[in-house]
């Protein structure tokens, strides 16, 4: 494990990247994307970034924050859901009028639910939709500006920067069910899970092919105590309450995970990787069921099966 001493240490020399870094934080306003924005704000020269999420509220309260954390910085706020990729399309739309390059694209907005299938307006599951669709999606819209920060350093001395990380569930891909990808007939919730973390990774070496100056991150936070269970019934929120102090031992703090997830999006060695898998203990791993499905046909059928849902959601008649 990288000790968070050492995580601290370096995340001051953030300077290397010069400043004006741009950070888009995608369920920025909550939980681990909350934390790791503070913590990007803390340690980036003038940083400008953007906070997607639904609770105005909220975002008023960590853009007052921010800007006491560090004066220099440009605090966004668009207010959205995510869950329905036309307005994932809006967000973007809006970020690019404003921005012509990103450094770093969080996408941490997710839900935690007991709940069978719950479609949205755009034919697909919520959970699903929130952990893997939106997430590509915004991935994809945002590529031209992540290639553009990449290629924008004029100045030797200032190492570019360009990354994405979703925060899932890295090394815990397993096969998935290539004839029923978005779960229309084989739903549950152990399979909603194992396919937005599978298809994201296999969808993110996909991209990696195609845009060799971007790194991309899929991160498996370990137990973080966030806001995840705000959509379960009563009696679960009160039996995890009076729990949840056997479980703290391997529990990881708010900050500390902020801070993680901020060392693995700027971190050198992670820049010369095309796609890392990095845990809790903040190194990189490897799981060879990954590679297993990069040499026979799934990686291809997932990132075409992805493409289509954008192509009917998103150009067509709205639903998939």
């Amino acid at each position: 494990m990288v000790s968070i001493q050492d995580i601290k240490a370096q995340l001051t020399g953030l300077k290397r990247y010069g400043s004006g870094l741009v950070g888009v934080f995608v369920g920025g306003t909550s939980g681990i994307g909350e934390s790791t924005a503070r913590e990007f704000v803390r340690y980036a020269v003038k940083p400008r970034i953007y906070l997607v999420g639904r609770s105005q509220e909220q975002a008023d309260l960590l853009k007052e924050e921010f800007q006491a954390l560090n004066p220099e910085s440009q605090i966004n706020f668009i207010k959205s859901d995510v869950a329905q990729l036309r307005n994932v399309d809006a967000v973007c739309e809006e970020i690019k009028a404003k921005d012509d390059k990103i450094n770093l694209l969080c996408l941490s907005a997710g839900i935690m639910t007991l709940k069978g299938r719950d479609e949205t307006p755009e034919g697909l599951d919520k959970k699903l939709s929130l952990h893997y669709y939106s997430r590509l999606r915004f991935t994809q819209n945002l590529l031209p500006l992540l290639n553009n920060a990449a290629n924008s350093s004029g100045d030797i001395s200032v190492k570019p920067l360009a990354r994405v990380l979703s925060v899932l569930g890295a090394t815990l891909e397993s096969p998935v069910n290539l004839k029923d990808l978005d779960l229309k007939t084989t739903y549950s919730i152990s399979n909603a899970a194992n396919h937005a973390i599978t298809m994201t990774t296999l969808s993110f070496h996909k991209l990696a092919q195609s845009n060799p100056g971007v790194t991309f991150i899929h991160s498996q936070p370990g137990g973080v105590n966030t806001n995840l269970l705000r959509t379960f019934p009563g009696w679960v929120k009160f039996a995890f309450d009076k729990t949840a102090w056997m479980l703290k031992p391997w529990m990881v703090p708010i900050q500390e995970s902020g801070e993680r997830h901020v060392w693995a999006s700027t971190n050198d060695e992670f820049g010369r990787e095309k796609v890392v898998l990095v845990w809790q203990d903040s190194k990189a791993h490897t799981n060879p069921k990954v590679d297993a499905m990069m040499k026979d046909v799934t990686m291809d059928k997932v990132f075409e099966h992805t493409e289509d849902v954008f192509r009917k959601v998103c150009k067509e008649d709205g639903k998939f």
